[in-house]
């Protein structure tokens, strides 16, 4: 049996991920092991668990390959200072040092890694490097249901190319065009992500909650800064920016463009400029992924089309593509970031490379993205017990009974069932779970569980039988990676008074029978549930649903704001005694926050940075 391990590092959202025979076996984000959001180390414990899962020795894997090719990334960064010098002189200082120690000679520094797990392994002879964007439509072509399709990769920047348009068949994949640094729509978003006040590579998804709640009144000033043609290819305009050779992301020139400077997070509040701002650079993104796909169904004429790189977990403009039905058929990577570089990386090696046949799962080929961790019953039950916690443990159909009966009531409600999610959302599997008929939930979930920004949605986890009773939606969403409205027979319209409300004071009109999940624009991000992908969630969604004629409950990831999502149970008692969280439901064991043990409470609202 061949197998490959597949490694992403170094930049953010390190990863592991191990194939054999070409059949995903295993893969996880080193941030849910070290509990740094975003880790860009060396994966070490992911690649820990993934060998351990697949019950091999690091000297018994027959391949390892990295996302990326170091080399490229270092010529690319040289000719960006060489082009804008004497420019970025301070950035390039600061980020020589690494590179010569550890990133322009990455196949030793791997090795010398590597032997960390198993001193056995002697040679790097079997250390191989992809190419950033061939990783990005490997992880998303090859398990896709699609025996040929086109994929679109956007993202901030790989070796050179920030936007690629890929023709995958069979076990082949060619990448057909590309769009180099500094041009980036990925980079764009991230600059904009910068000038509302949020972290860049972590805060974007925020930049898209709060797009409705402004109005898109800068799209012509935005479009100043970026040249759009017809076909959707761009050109960004760099005197706006300081992204490619300096310290910020953002010119001066670009904070006069707008009249404002980036916003200070400590110091200054989110105000409807902001919104506005957000609104506007979400609308722009839209229209140049749709102008991009548009292109790309006429050249190639091929039905299906698959997407990856960061911009992939825009799910709003994934949305719009849908809805625009360009293409028959759509299918995007769940862990579409550099997390799934790795996954991609081995993907590339063993189909593209070795030329070994695909066989095609008519689902997909992630099961259901579970491909993380699991804990046995004892386990959970001995790591609880050396906690002080208090629980009992329940057969099956009672645990479905008395969880779905407590969300029911109100109660939050953290869930935590078989193996972690592999990419950026929770799944059902790592999850805070609650009622979407109430009105107060969200800014509950929000101030009290969360700890973050009360304007920030929450998506609906629907039964997959149900989904187009409730959202104009007419296919499946099992990774939480579309939006579409909620449907009008659901809708509860707003009066003259709060239609003419502005910003945030939109929060609390109640928009839908589903008020918790249904956006200020009436969208909703949707997670469609199977009984095949995740049995216990289906079942207790259906349980839900059975009481309350409802077969839609809120998913939120088990985490609190700045915390990666929780991996062990340790990580979910420390949460749920860190929080308002009502009940925490682990394997079979369940436990109700006011038979615990006070003195173990937590106070988790700092106890990790802000993202």
């Amino acid at each position: 049996m061949s197998s490959i391990l597949g490694i992403s590092a170094f930049y953010h959202d390190s990863a592991a991920a191990l194939l054999k025979d070409g059949k995903i076996i295993a893969a996880a984000q080193e941030e849910r092991f070290t509990r740094k959001k975003h880790d860009a180390s060396y994966p070490y414990n992911a690649v820990e668990f993934v060998l351990k899962y697949s019950n091999l020795k690091l000297s018994e894997v027959d391949n390892i390959v990295f996302f990326e090719k170091p080399f490229l990334k270092f010529e690319r960064l040289l000719e960006t200072y060489v082009a804008f010098a004497p420019r970025g002189f301070i950035s390039f200082m600061k980020a020589m040092p690494i590179w010569l120690r550890e990133k322009l000679f990455q196949k030793n520094y791997l090795l010398n890694k590597l032997k960390l797990h198993d001193p056995k392994l002697k040679s790097d002879n079997n250390i191989y490097f992809s190419d950033h964007h061939l990783s990005h439509a490997a992880s998303a072509f090859f398990p896709s249901p699609f025996d040929e399709a086109v994929v679109l990769t956007a993202d901030g920047v790989g070796e050179w190319a920030t936007t690629t348009v890929a023709v995958g068949k069979n076990n082949k994949l060619d990448i057909k065009k590309e769009i180099h640094f500094p041009h980036s729509l990925g980079l764009l978003y991230s600059a904009f992500t910068y000038f509302v006040g949020f972290k860049v590579n972590s805060g974007e998804y925020k930049l898209m909650g709060l797009a409705p709640y402004g109005n898109p009144i800068y799209c012509d000033k935005i479009e100043k800064l970026i040249d759009i043609k017809n076909d959707g290819t761009f050109r960004l305009d760099q005197s706006y920016f300081n992204y490619a050779t300096g310290l910020t992301m953002t010119s001066n020139k670009f904070n006069n463009l707008f009249g404002a400077n980036p916003r200070d997070p400590k110091n200054e509040k989110i105000n409807q400029f902001h919104m506005d701002i957000a609104c506007s650079i979400q609308k722009v993104t839209e229209k140049i992924m749709l102008q991009l796909v548009r292109s790309i169904r006429k050249e190639y004429n091929i039905k299906n089309l698959c997407l990856a790189g960061g911009v992939a977990l825009n799910c709003v403009a994934n949305g719009k593509i849908l809805k625009e039905k360009i293409f028959e058929n759509i299918w995007i990577q769940p862990a579409a970031g550099d997390a799934g570089g790795s996954l991609g990386a081995a993907l590339a090696l063993w189909h593209i490379e070795k030329g070994n046949k695909r066989y095609i799962n008519p689902h997909d080929d992630m099961s259901g993205s579970y491909l993380g961790p699991s804990y046995k019953q004892e386990e959970i039950e001995k790591e609880l017990k050396k906690l002080g916690a208090n629980f009992k443990v329940l057969n099956y159909e009672d645990l479905i009974n008395q969880t779905s009966e407590k969300i029911s009531k109100g109660n939050a409600v953290g869930w935590f069932q078989g193996r972690m999610e592999f990419g950026p959302r929770a799944l059902g599997a790592r999850s805070i779970l609650g009622d979407p008929r109430s009105e107060k939930m969200q800014k509950n979930l929000n101030l009290k569980v969360k700890y973050r920004e009360s304007f920030r949605p929450f998506a609906p986890s629907v039964l997959k039988d149900d989904v187009s009773n409730w959202f104009e939606l007419k296919t499946e969403s099992p990774y939480m990676l579309l939006v579409a409205d909620v449907n009008s027979n659901k809708k509860i319209q707003m009066t003259e008074e709060e239609q003419k409300l502005f910003g945030i004071d939109k929060l609390n009109i109640k928009r839908s029978e589903i008020p918790a999940v249904t956006h200020v624009d009436y969208s909703a991000r949707i997670q469609t549930v199977s009984e095949n992908a995740n049995k216990p969630y289906h079942d207790l969604i259906q349980k839900f649903k059975e009481k309350t004629g409802c077969p839609v409950i809120i998913n939120t990831s088990f985490n609190v704001r700045g915390e990666p999502i929780v991996n062990t149970p340790t990580d979910a008692f420390n949460c749920f005694m860190g929080t308002d969280l009502d009940n925490l439901v682990i394997g079979k064991c369940f436990l109700e926050k006011n038979q615990q043990n006070s003195s173990l409470k937590k106070d988790y609202s700092k106890e990790f940075e802000l993202d």
